[in-house]
């Protein structure tokens, strides 16, 4: 099965005075069809030399931030993650209970 994974901006923590983003809160969520699983972060940014208005940011331009600031490595470290709870759901590899009923 192939999985999807999601990147998503749940919220955003700005300056009021100039609409500076420097906190980014992100969801990613892994979807195989059969199984989900997500995870939930944040990160900080430094003040860019040229400010985007606030209201013209779009999500996708911020996912790209959080990605570009958490790097690549880190980018696949989080998937990787995700992805290896899909697989516990499909073979579990620990189980809980009682023999008897």
């Amino acid at each position: 099965m192939t999985t999807t994974f999601t990147w998503a901006i749940a919220n955003l923590e700005r300056e009021t005075a100039d609409g500076f983003v420097f906190c980014c809160h992100y969801t990613v969520n892994a979807e195989d069809g059969t199984y989900s699983s997500s995870a939930y972060g944040s990160i900080g940014l430094e003040r860019p030399d040229t400010l985007i208005p606030f209201d013209d940011l779009t999500e996708g331009m911020v996912v790209g931030w959080v990605k570009e600031k958490l790097g690549a490595e880190k980018v696949t470290e989080v998937e990787d993650a995700l992805q290896v709870q899909l697989d516990e759901k499909h073979a579990p590899t620990k189980a809980a209970g009682v023999p008897w009923s």
